[in-house]
């Protein structure tokens, strides 16, 4: 069997880029930025002052000054500051010429016609420089970048209504299981409700894709390939979830054979999800998820989702990883690596992972408010109290 390194490895050797698209920047929250921006104006675009006060030369104080008039934010900046006076000016008012500091309001005192001013001021004091921030042909963000809120801000600074990005990928969603039936539906004695379409939607759109809903394929293999024939018709990416095991009714491997897909790989040295199966179609990547739902969300986190993000060329298709203090003992056997749901919390320079205390693969409520994956080593046997360990950290407590 592959460890988990080796299988992302093979999955992410097998992704394709997806083509850019131009959006709105207003709609480009989210997406991944496809190429490199470079500032096309300075920032700020003038010296302007950073405080609601006066305009004057250091030179001139301390001493009393006659106003010579007011500089509002959005004013012309073609305003002259004589010797021996000072202008009152507005927070992002520009500078005037012959002006080489700003006294802010409190530090004066404000006359009228005239302003006093009792110490001395520093040459070049609460102005902002043209330019200081970001210069005209400067690299504002490369490509591959998250835009967050602070880049979509500093873009609309720059002036740019759109935006390149990647392309979001299709992902397909077939559940399998003759048990399934779907969300809205009052499930019947032996039936249970179609959840792991509903949990890997969300993480698609969390990933930055596009989730479609194939629906629900029964138990049987010539149902099965006509799902996964029309699924792969207009995705990017396909994940089954359920019947990749060995059991009578898993018929998914061999539903993937009979539509002409190779497998790359079946099976991940690793618990929960240990049966896994990968296969490529062309530029479409295949996954067969087992159908417990952690073993399902799990296997998404680690595999999924960095193949979504390496296809939206994402500069970060990992998440960030932290080593956690164990808050509790594992009892693990060597073999297989374990791949444990834990709430973090900072104590010190440490971060303690507190583990959910039900870690099957069919316990639901071991993956909400969950904030890592802490991942013991196949090698490992059981861990006490306070051993240390790598972690997935999905988020920060």
């Amino acid at each position: 069997m592959l460890t988990i390194v080796e299988a992302r490895a093979r999955i992410l050797d097998a992704v394709a880029r997806l083509p850019a698209e131009e959006v709105a920047l207003g709609q480009a929250l989210g997406r991944i930025l496809a190429a490199e921006i470079r500032a096309v104006r300075p920032l700020p675009a003038w010296d302007n002052s950073a405080m609601d006060g006066f305009a004057v030369r250091a030179a001139d104080l301390p001493g009393t000054l006659p106003v010579a008039g007011v500089i509002a934010a959005g004013d012309p900046p073609d305003r002259v500051l004589a010797r021996g006076t000072a202008l009152r000016i507005m927070t992002g008012a520009p500078l005037p010429a012959g002006a080489d500091a700003v006294v802010m309001r409190e530090n004066a005192e404000d006359l009228g016609d005239q302003v006093r001013f009792a110490a001395p001021v520093r040459v070049g004091r609460d102005i902002r420089r043209a330019g200081e921030d970001v210069n005209a042909g400067d690299l504002l963000l490369a490509a591959g970048a998250d835009l967050g809120p602070g880049e979509i801000g500093l873009l609309a600074a720059q002036g740019l209504a759109r935006v390149p990005v990647s392309r979001r990928p299709r992902v397909a969603i077939l559940s399998t299981g003759d048990e399934l039936v779907p969300l809205g539906t009052e499930p019947g004695p032996g039936q249970i409700i179609s959840s792991n379409a509903v949990a890997l939607a969300a993480q698609v759109r969390e990933a930055g894709g596009e989730p479609v809903d194939r629906g629900i394929a029964r138990d049987d293999r010539d149902a099965l390939v006509a799902h996964i024939r029309g699924a792969l018709a207009d995705a990017d990416v396909l994940v089954s979830s359920g019947g990749v095991s060995v059991g009578d009714f898993d018929h998914v491997k061999d539903a993937y054979a009979a539509a002409g897909l190779a497998m790359n790989f079946w099976k991940v040295a690793m618990k929960p999800g240990k049966p896994l199966a990968f296969c490529v179609a062309g530029p479409v990547l295949i996954f067969g998820l087992p159908g417990n739902p952690v073993s399902s969300m799990v296997g998404f986190e680690l595999f999924v989702r960095p193949a979504l993000l390496a296809m939206q060329g994402a500069a970060r298709a990992a998440r960030p990883e932290a080593e956690v203090v164990l808050g509790d003992a594992v009892r693990k056997e060597p073999g297989r690596a374990h791949v444990l749901r834990a709430r973090l919390e900072r104590r010190g320079p440490d971060l303690v992972a507190h583990l959910h205390p039900r870690q099957g693969s069919a316990m639901m409520t071991s993956m909400a408010g969950v904030d890592a994956l802490v991942i013991l080593d196949a090698a490992a046997g059981d861990q006490p109290a306070g051993a240390r360990a790598p972690a997935l950290l999905l988020r920060m407590p």
